[in-house]
């Protein structure tokens, strides 16, 4: 095994600054996939377990969400919630038991709400999971089949758990991946910049937003 003395957020820098990476690129059919915009992990005043990276990273969802749906494209929302018993969150649910843990992100609830900042439009696609990855027991793959998606961008939260699933279950779906950096956020900046650099590496691209705007526009001319 290589070592290293680098931080995560340097060796991020290091393995985004390589001019000769090999790129998954855009196809011709995007999707947008939101991961758990919701209260629990975006509400930094109500919730401990709420976090922030880019203070913008709403904003910038809600914009690519917006190019996508010009583009026809599905724009789907995932959140986490689960029984008043927290039974259906299964093994996940069994390492602790407070008010902060994951199981008790209760249908309803506060934590389970969407952060009030998320433009969901009527047309959106509102999904909801349990475990990790958003493709994990739900109709996900077969509604992208349904709508053609050859490309999918993959937004929200956390980059090292529930972000990176998804990028990993898409992948192996035959979908090129894109993950917009500053769209992505996670409680602590060694599993996010470790993360960006295992996915650009191994599963995705990571872009700018900026990078992903301007494909996103490019497919409509």
């Amino acid at each position: 095994m290589e070592t290293s003395n680098l931080t995560a957020r340097q060796y991020w820098d290091q393995v985004r600054a390589n001019p000769n990476r090999a790129k998954f690129g855009f196809g011709k059919r995007p999707a947008i996939v939101n991961i758990d915009v919701q209260r629990a992990y975006t509400d930094l005043d109500a919730f401990k377990t709420a976090y922030e990276t880019d203070p913008r990273q709403i904003e910038h969802i809600n914009a690519l969400s917006g190019l996508v749906r010009d583009l026809g494209g599905p724009v789907v929302w995932t959140y986490v919630a689960y029984l008043e018993s927290g039974i259906d969150a299964g093994t996940w649910g069994t390492r602790t038991n407070t008010p902060d843990s994951l199981q008790n992100i209760k249908h309803g609830s506060e934590r389970a709400q969407f952060d009030p900042r998320a433009d969901i439009q009527p047309a959106d696609i509102v999904m909801h999971k349990r475990m990790a990855s958003p493709f994990f027991e739900t109709n996900l793959w077969s509604l992208l089949t349904f709508q053609q998606v050859d490309t999918l961008i993959i937004t929200g939260g956390s980059t090292s758990g529930c972000v990176r699933a998804c990028v990993i279950d898409s992948l192996s779906r035959g979908y090129r991946s894109i993950v917009p950096e500053q769209c992505v956020a996670d409680k602590h900046e060694i599993p996010h910049f470790a993360n960006l650099a295992d996915i650009m590496l191994k599963y995705g691209d990571v872009e700018s937003v900026d990078y992903v705007a301007d494909q996103l526009k490019a497919l409509r001319a």
